[in-house]
């Protein structure tokens, strides 16, 4: 598939995970791609970039968006993928995590798209997808954090679809299940009972496994696609059927 040849494309959080597959996707399939992280590895593709930088810095972001307009002329995809977890429950966690695990994921998200408006703007592809997750819509034990930034993200992919619909900017989000990360793989490792928590985790989806990276990627790149150019406000599951199947 060639649908992205031509096009731009930015992943926050883009080393790993879900954000390293949906890299290495996106070049398959024709973008020029900036992996944007604190820590950016090095990729064999040459049609790859590294920028290394914070979402929570507009100053970071900036440069970077410069670099990507003089190297490449301009951008046409932005994936919001960048994010951070933590565990407990509403009263577990002190006000400086809330604000600093609400900066990262909701708020950062936000800026990042908005110093790329401009950009997109210019587009004639311009596409956002934003990463969700299925915590947004089903409670879960130990993350009200997360739990409530993911709803954030739902309700900012609404408002963003609406605020830039008349700019042509499409503005979408996946919402994947437990996917089989790195991130995943720390937090069993640190349980108390690895085995057992990685039992529990495949056992809580219906399709009774974890999701890969490669299959919420897939989703992202359909979502950005100049093919799916009529979808914008739409939050796509890929979740093992957790939110909508009961077995």
């Amino acid at each position: 598939m060639t649908d992205f040849a031509g096009l731009v494309a930015m992943v926050t959080g883009g080393a790993s995970g879900i954000g390293a597959a949906t890299v290495e996707m996106l070049a398959e399939r024709g973008a020029t791609v900036f992996v944007y992280d604190r820590d950016p590895s090095a990729s064999a593709l040459p049609t790859v970039h590294s920028l290394t930088g914070d979402v929570t810095s507009d100053d970071d972001l900036a440069a970077a968006y410069a670099t990507i307009e003089a190297d490449a002329g301009g951008l046409d995809v932005l994936v919001n993928n960048a994010a951070i977890s933590a565990v407990g429950d509403a009263g577990a966690n002190d006000r400086d995590e809330w604000r600093r695990v609400l900066e990262v994921n909701v708020i950062s998200a936000a800026r990042v798209t908005a110093l790329a408006a401009p950009m997109l703007r210019e587009s004639y592809h311009p596409a956002v997808v934003n990463v969700s997750s299925f915590g947004a819509l089903v409670g879960i034990r130990n993350r009200a954090v997360y739990c409530a930034t993911k709803g954030a993200i739902d309700a900012l992919t609404l408002a963003m679809a609406a605020d830039y619909l008349a700019d042509g900017i499409r503005v979408n989000a996946v919402a994947p299940g437990t996917a089989d990360t790195p991130w995943v793989a720390r937090l069993i490792a640190n349980s108390a009972d690895p085995d057992k928590e990685l039992a529990a985790l495949r056992g809580r989806q219906p399709m009774a496994r974890l999701i890969s990276p490669a299959e919420i990627a897939w989703a992202i790149c359909y979502l950005a696609s100049p093919h799916a150019g009529s979808t914008t406000a739409t939050i796509l599951p890929v979740d093992g059927g957790i939110t909508g199947v009961r077995v």
